[in-house]
């Protein structure tokens, strides 16, 4: 025997010092194992940033568990002995240490939490799955709070999470009299405000050489690699999120929902790729946050907005996410089919609002959540895009995409397509909404205040047609009655040319 008495596997989005698994061992008698794996590279065309983004986290994490003494069994992307998936790596590493056991923290993923359970019967070790305690709500719980309801709306678990952390509570009341100050982080932005970048990171030599291999490997995949500024180290990614603390949590709650050509980031903390794959820890976040309005350093409506995203709507959609999976990304309450346009990959479009979210997630990995529910999302839905080829898209091109968070935003949230378990309304626009929460519009070759015809903005045509189609379905939900009032003050004719843009359009795609 090699002397290992248990065999760590430590996934790629749990680089945690203190992640159950670990605190469950010892650097004197375990052993970690960690792997670049293929299969994981490439279940969906990953962007290119992304692969980088975590492999060189991985890499880093490595090292820094070797410093506090663990042995780490690191296979990196070109080993000869790497093979390709979590399953024969393993198998492999138990044949080669001959560990009394296999400890695992529970995967984020209902694809790779099937893959754990097997290994249950097809090791010859026992496997301990340990839960993922760097989560404030588990699965059980969030089953708990959902038994009975006929609606599972976030704004009442919110409240619940944040009596259970006492983040901004005063006693037992929230701070300021008010749960959520969502109508106050609504304003449009002025091009002319300053707006710091989110802290870059100088890749240093083992990201280098992760991202010579990554366009080596994956040149092919979607996104531009270079330049490449995510932070890969927790003391970086602390850094990057002190800097956003200081320069841009006041203004955050106020333009939350901007949007402004050129400007990707805005007043963003662009730390979800850094929570998501464990170099920083949410409620420590959410802490910092707190502290910062309690010293009057930002104000209200930014430290509630920011913290509402991570302990109410992040740890929601979780809840969602393994209370209806299996089944629930192939939900379709539309009955959409239509593919995935292929200016989503391009970038290639007119529309100055599309255009420019696009090519801000090729160059940057990134977009804010606004961007991604009312520009890129809205459009597939009023378009009829399959949600689940829309899923797929949303899971490869952002950084901060994993299946648990991506996919309820994407069926529930910003396709409707579980038919309103997540969302109570369809998060469908027209182009005015756009125009009132960005400056887009005033470059764009189409004229957003035209309903129909060659220069009318495509969105306009495309939320009416979508109210035509879809009435049946949406008539229930009493925040789209408005909408249909108006649609069938149209007349006759107006209706025509409204169903007839809509479907000139298309046909384009």
């Amino acid at each position: 025997m090699s002397g290992t008495r248990n065999l760590i596997l430590v996934l790629g989005d749990q680089l945690t010092p203190t992640l159950s698994g670990l605190a469950a061992a010892s650097p004197e008698h375990d052993r970690v194992l960690m792997a670049e794996l293929h299969d994981e590279a490439t279940y969906v065309r990953h962007h290119k940033k992304k692969i980088a983004f975590i492999f060189s986290a991985m890499r880093h994490f490595a090292e820094e568990l070797r410093a506090s003494g663990w042995t780490v069994d690191y296979v990196y992307l070109d080993a000869p002995d790497n093979l390709g998936s979590f399953s024969a790596q393993v198998a492999q590493a138990v044949s080669r240490h001959r560990p009394e056991r296999v400890i695992v923290t529970e995967a984020a993923e209902w694809r790779v939490s099937q893959m754990q359970a097997g290994w249950q019967t097809q090791l010859p070790v026992p496997v301990d799955i340990l839960p993922d305690d760097r989560f404030l709500c588990t699965p059980s719980a969030f089953k708990e709070w959902a038994a009975g309801r006929k609606q599972l709306r976030m704004e009442y678990f919110y409240r619940d999470m944040r009596r259970k952390t006492g983040l901004l509570m005063d006693g037992d009341k929230p701070a300021g009299g008010k749960w959520n100050l969502d109508a106050e982080n609504r304003k449009a932005a002025a091009a002319d405000l300053f707006m710091p970048r989110p802290k870059a990171c100088r890749p240093d030599a083992i990201t280098q050489d992760v991202l010579t291999l990554t366009e080596s490997r994956f040149g092919s995949h979607f996104g531009e690699l270079t330049p490449f500024w995510f932070a890969v180290t927790r003391t970086d990614a602390e850094a990057a999120f002190d800097s956003f603390v200081e320069q841009a949590l006041p203004y955050f709650g106020d333009y939350q929902d901007a949007m402004v050509e050129d400007e990707p980031f805005l007043y963003h903390s662009v730390i979800a790729q850094y929570m998501n794959c464990g170099l920083l820890d949410p409620l420590r976040v959410c802490r910092r946050v707190e502290a910062a309005y309690r010293e009057g350093k930002a104000p209200l409506n930014a430290a509630e907005g920011f913290i509402r995203q991570i302990i109410g709507w992040r740890e929601y959609v979780r809840g969602i996410y393994w209370l209806k999976m299996p089944g629930y990304d192939r939900s379709n309450f539309f009955g959409h089919t239509r593919s995935v346009p292929d200016f989503y990959w391009t970038a290639e479009t007119d529309m100055a609002c599309t255009k420019a979210a696009l090519t801000q997630t090729r160059d940057e990995a990134y977009a804010h959540h606004i961007q991604r529910l009312m520009i890129t999302g809205n459009f597939a839905m009023l378009a009829g895009i399959d949600p689940y080829a829309l899923h797929e898209w949303y899971l490869s091109v952002y950084a901060d995409a994993y299946e648990w968070v991506e996919l309820p935003n994407t069926v529930g949230m910003s396709q409707f397509a579980d038919g309103g378990l997540l969302a109570s309304k369809p998060y469908a626009a027209s182009g005015a909404y756009i125009n009132r929460m960005s400056n887009y519009c005033k470059s764009c070759r189409y004229d957003v205040k035209m309903r129909t015809g060659p220069d009318a903005c495509p969105f306009n045509a495309l939320y009416w047609d979508f109210i035509a189609r879809h009435r049946d379905k949406i008539s229930n939900s009493p925040r789209m009655a408005q909408a249909m009032r108006t649609y069938d003050r149209f007349t006759t004719a107006e209706q025509q040319r409204i169903a007839g843009s809509a479907a000139n359009f298309l046909a384009s795609l």
